[in-house]
This record gives C-alpha cells, structure tokens and sequence, in this order.
C-alpha cells in the first residue's frame, strides 16, 4: 500500500512486523453511546465521513447512508457521521442526536458526539481533512471518501447523494 510505513520490533527474539498509524488517522472519537472509535483500525479501509444534522432538508440522506453501511460494511465500508451545529441545524445533545438518528433512521453506522468541522474550532479529523484537500464543508452533509492507506481524499457536496456514481466509484475498487 503506497505511503504505509512498516515499524520492526522483537518481541522475545521474534521480529515482528506493525503497521504505523498514518497522520491522517491518529484520531479516536467517543460514539454518541460512549463507545470509543480509533480511526487507526481503518486506514486499511476506504471510510466515507459526512458531517450530519437532525434539523436539515439533507437530513434524509440518513437513509442512504444507513443503506451504504448496511449493504457495504462486511466488504469493507466505514460509513461514519459527525454531528455539528457549526451551520445551526444541530441543536440537540448528544443523546438527543443518538435517539433522533436510532429512531427516525435506524441509523447503525457510527456516530461520533457532536463537534465543530468547520474553522478553528474543527475536530482534529475535520482539521486534517480541510488542510489536505483545501475545501471546509460548506453545510450540513458534506462528505469526505478517505481512500485505504490515505492514499487519496476526495470530497462531495451537500447535494450529493452518498449513493452516487461519483462516490461510489471512488470506493468500490477497494470493497472486498
């Protein structure tokens, strides 16, 4: 995998072999139910990230995004969302997110607690993304396709559906 550095160590007289973490996935995240997310596990998949919020006219695209994750998870998926208010659509807590999302969408894909994507108040994912690809998300729902190993990351508009040609074929050489 291009741009995937290997680390030796001996463990006992045995040298092992460790697949570094790369930049871009040195982060771990609380899920709205308290569960920690290391991004690390997944820099071997491609990951599809989208800030979302509950109040939004985007907001069904819930539905394709659970879909996505349902249909691809087991070939290699991680669909994973990022509440925000940072565009005043996102008023809930955090456990008011988890219950709308659950209920509204039976939303199973990971949903990371609430936080800024946007200036210099963003997540640090949010802050790499914005740094290696120059685009901020604009709105609500804006997506990032995270190619395996970093290797490329593309980004989709609002009005984009998560289902599209466009993101797909970016991501279905590398489902397994």
């Amino acid at each position: 995998m291009r741009g995937l550095l290997i680390a030796l160590f001996t463990v006992g007289g045995m040298h092992m072999a460790q697949a570094e973490c790369l930049p871009i996935y040195q982060h771990q995240f609380k899920t709205l139910q308290g569960q920690t997310v290391d991004f690390c596990q997944y820099q071997d998949k491609p990951i599809l990230v989208v800030n979302t919020a509950s109040k939004c006219g985007f907001t069904p695209q819930f539905e394709a995004l659970e879909n996505l994750y349902a249909q691809y998870k087991d070939k290699g998926l991680l669909v994973v969302g990022f509440p925000s208010n940072d565009f005043r659509q996102e008023p809930g807590n955090n456990k008011q997110i988890g219950d709308f999302c659950k209920l509204t969408y039976a939303v199973k894909f990971p949903m990371m607690e609430k936080s800024s994507v946007t200036g210099s108040q963003a997540n640090p994912l949010y802050q790499q993304l914005i740094k290696q690809t120059g685009q901020s998300p604009q709105w609500n729902f804006y997506k990032y396709v995270i190619l395996p190993g970093g290797q490329k990351i593309y980004v989709f508009n609002s009005m984009t559906s998560p289902e599209s040609e466009d993101i797909m074929g970016k991501i279905k050489p590398y489902l397994k």
